[in-house]
């Protein structure tokens, strides 16, 4: 499903830390599938895919990301080994106000990849940014627009700052992680599903 020689000729950019981005991440027919299978989610969070109602085409994705192809993808590109590091995925699809503040991702994370899958942007806030610090949201390398068929893969390091401007509405994304250990997943995994159960419950 995914365009593995576009990923392997796409740039690793390394300021302020390692990322890289694909705007065309899908063969061409492939991603509608995803799109027409994406859950129909209707309150804020990330939401464990298991918790989440998905179709054959969304199911497909989600093998081929935990595939050794990808994987191996991965490692190439970033220059890390993730023999032993498991996955955990999380989906959204509405933000609230204060999503999207800045921050960096938890050092239980190695790798964080995001796929989204929203067919046309016209939001002024929403744009994923690339930042150089943890307080100003205007200091910015990059700003990558959350359209559909897009991936951002980056390292988690100290400094990986990154943040969205204000959004209140439909915002729809993956979100890939390699951890470092079973252990971080099963914390991961318990938290992220608390957290959404207690969101859709007071949304």
């Amino acid at each position: 499903m995914l365009r593995y020689d576009a990923l392997q000729k796409t740039v690793l950019k390394t300021d302020p830390y390692p990322y890289l981005v694909l705007p065309d991440a899908f063969e061409e027919g492939q991603l509608q599938d995803v799109i027409s299978d994406f859950p129909d989610i209707q309150h804020p969070g990330s939401i464990p895919i298991a918790e989440a109602g998905t179709g054959p085409g969304f199911d497909a994705m989600i093998k081929e990301l935990e595939s050794d192809q990808f994987r191996a993808a991965i490692e190439a590109k970033f220059g890390v080994d993730l023999t032993d590091c498991p996955t955990m995925f999380t989906v959204r699809g509405v933000m609230r106000q204060k999503d999207g503040r800045i921050h960096t991702d938890s050092k239980t994370k190695v790798i964080t990849v995001l796929f989204y899958f929203n067919e046309e942007w016209a939001n002024e806030g929403g744009y994923l940014r690339v930042l150089r610090n943890g307080t100003d949201i205007e200091d910015y390398v990059d700003e990558i627009s959350p359209s559909a068929g897009t991936m951002v893969a980056f390292r988690v390091t100290d400094n990986c700052w990154h943040g969205h401007k204000p959004l209140v509405g439909q915002r729809r994304s993956i979100q890939m992680n390699y951890l470092v250990s079973h252990a971080a997943l099963g914390k991961h995994q318990f938290f992220h599903g608390l957290s959404a159960k207690l969101k859709k419950l007071f949304s």
